[in-house]
């Protein structure tokens, strides 16, 4: 044991360098667990033996923070910088597509010599240059937009989460099981190959799961939580509904439990253990109210229980087991943090928000400074000041909770104060008693948007998709990725930004998840104008010979008859005429 402690306190004074080989890393991230979805953070309910496990061989930050809803997280973890800066501001309607000249981990990795991939949900942009196979992933494995049984995936797919249509490498393919087993599957053959090529991997896996809708679950763990008493995690709310909901997302975090299980003993039995960095946090709070610990509210929300999230990562050559730190950290720290780790070079002439945790997770003695972590996201195309934001330090934390869901700002909406370092649960609110504290980060915040809203001219305009370039010859275009103002929901009657790569002939198929009855349809694509009738009992209709020239244009579909939801298109797919 002495000689083993001796050991373990040599090897975390030698620099990286020392190491014969630099470490595999593995991020895993699910859609919408929470905080409070695992046994190790208090769950009476949840069965996650694997995770659990993880947790205690790992170190864990306390206190680690993602933003309110997914693509934001996605962004800032990707590039190590506040997604304000990246033009992915929201979830849908073209506000959730990255900058494509941001330097993602997969590109700073890849320059290092690593094989990079990417397992389920990218939710930063379907089509060309924004998909993950232009931003640095070899090995691309996804679904479309922000989730199986949303709008973006294929028609034909049905809203399956098992044998489900994804994307490898850029093709359609037919796949064959639960979603997340098919993920975790694919990832560790993949794994397999890069070991045998000598080759250290970037495996990046951010399940769907448990994100809604929660139709399609494993029916053996779900039948497990239905007959399980759910009350004492259900914060409330009791209702059947609730309670089969919450059944269902915990058969799916049980299903990802089992998965890690899965990866756990290849790893181990591969000898790639000990010098795999692997990390485990989740993109934003639970998706349901149900139990987050000490904390309250949920995803969306930028109360703690909304983005505050748990934190683990595991390199047996570096880390000691059960080390914990209670520095406030964020997914902007990835980068950094992974280019520490690697000796990947930091991208070059790129402003970098985040910061190395390696010294926290390590132990090192370190004269940590203090400092402001900024997390902001609600509805609209482009961020307005003070609205629906969290300014944390780390020991007060500035709330101004004026809902996600809105465009506009409720002015009403008063600020709240809290010491969080004696409030957990953001029970007291001091901003009456302490005004200057209140002012102070009130500033911190204002200097924050400032700079980021600045970071580049029309810092918010959404990036342009390409069309008929080499790279994309066939563009599925989706209500995922129009824009349509400040319509409610998915919205209508919306239009994509695009840039044409090359003028040419083009041809253009509007395609309906259902017949809607006969319509006349015109697609307006730039200057070309085309018209048609759809018939009665038809779900699509092909213009063909379509001549379009390269550059910026607008692209459009209008139709005759009721506008609604159940009669909007799902794809504008657009193909160049080779």
């Amino acid at each position: 044991m002495k000689n083993d402690l001796l050991l373990l306190a040599t090897l975390l004074t030698l620099p990286f360098s020392s190491f014969a080989a630099p470490p595999n890393i593995i991020i895993i991230m699910p859609d919408d667990m929470g905080y409070g979805d695992l046994g190790v953070t208090g769950n009476p309910v949840i069965r996650t033996p694997h995770l659990d496990k993880f947790a205690k061989e790992s170190a864990e930050l306390t206190n680690f923070y993602v933003s309110p809803v997914c693509s934001p997280t996605r962004a800032s973890l990707m590039t190590g910088r506040y997604n304000q800066r990246t033009r992915c501001i929201d979830t849908f309607k073209g506000r959730s597509m990255m900058e494509p000249e941001e330097v993602t981990i997969a590109e700073m990795l890849k320059e290092a010599g690593y094989a990079t991939g990417i397992f389920g949900k990218w939710h930063l942009g379907d089509n060309y240059p924004m998909r993950p196979q232009e931003q640095g992933f070899d090995e691309v494995l996804i679904h479309r937009g922000g989730g199986l049984a949303q709008p973006s995936e294929p028609v034909e797919n049905k809203r399956r989460y098992t044998d489900a249509i994804l994307f490898h490498n850029g093709q359609q393919i037919q796949s064959k099981g639960y979603c997340t087993d098919v993920y975790f599957d694919a990832a560790i053959e993949w794994m397999k190959q890069c070991q045998a090529e000598g080759k250290p991997f970037f495996a990046y896996l951010p399940p769907n799961a448990p994100h809604g809708p929660y139709h399609d679950v494993p029916e053996d763990l779900l039948a497990y939580y239905q007959s399980t008493n759910l009350t004492p995690i259900l914060n409330g709310g009791e209702s059947d509904k609730h309670k089969d909901t919450v059944a269902r997302v915990f058969a799916m975090i049980e299903n990802i439990d089992q998965n890690v299980g899965k990866l756990e003993a290849y790893l181990k039995e591969s000898n790639q253990k000990d010098n795999t960095l692997m990390m485990f946090f989740t993109d934003n709070g639970p998706n349901t109210m149900r139990y987050v610990g000490d904390f309250r509210a949920m995803k969306s929300h930028v109360h703690e229980g909304g983005i505050h999230t748990m934190f683990y990562a595991r390199w047996p050559e570096r880390f000691q087991a059960g080390h914990v730190n209670d520095r406030i950290a964020a997914h902007i720290d990835m980068l950094p943090t992974l280019a520490a780790a690697s000796g990947a070079a930091l991208p070059k002439d790129v402003k970098i928000d985040g910061t190395n945790l390696l010294p926290l997770l390590r132990g090192e003695p370190n004269d940590w400074p203090d400092r402001a972590l900024v997390l902001q996201t609600h509805r609209g195309d482009a961020p307005i000041p003070f609205h629906h934001m969290a300014v944390r330090t780390q020991d007060w934390k500035l709330v101004h909770p004026t809902g996600f869901g809105s465009e506009i700002m409720n002015e009403e909406v008063p600020f709240e104060l809290y010491r969080i370092t004696d409030d957990l649960a953001e029970a007291e609110n001091l901003a009456e008693e302490m005004p200057e504290k209140l002012a102070e980060l009130k500033t911190v915040y204002r200097n924050w948007y400032d700079d980021v809203s600045s970071t580049r001219p029309d810092n918010y305009a959404p990036p342009r998709i390409i069309v008929g370039s080499d790279y994309e010859m066939v563009s599925d275009l989706s209500i995922q990725d129009w824009r349509v103002g400040t319509d409610q929901g998915w919205g209508s009657k919306g239009k994509w930004l695009v840039t044409v790569a090359e003028a040419g002939s083009y041809t253009a198929n509007v395609q309906w998840a259902n017949p809607i009855g006969e319509r006349e349809v015109t697609v307006h694509l730039g200057e070309t104008t085309a018209s048609g009738t759809l018939g009665e009992n038809e779900d699509e209709i092909l213009f063909t010979g379509l001549k379009l020239s390269a550059g910026n244009a607008d692209f459009r579909v209008e139709f005759s008859g009721e506008q609604s939801r159940q009669s909007t298109p799902r794809f504008l797919r657009i193909s160049r005429k080779p």
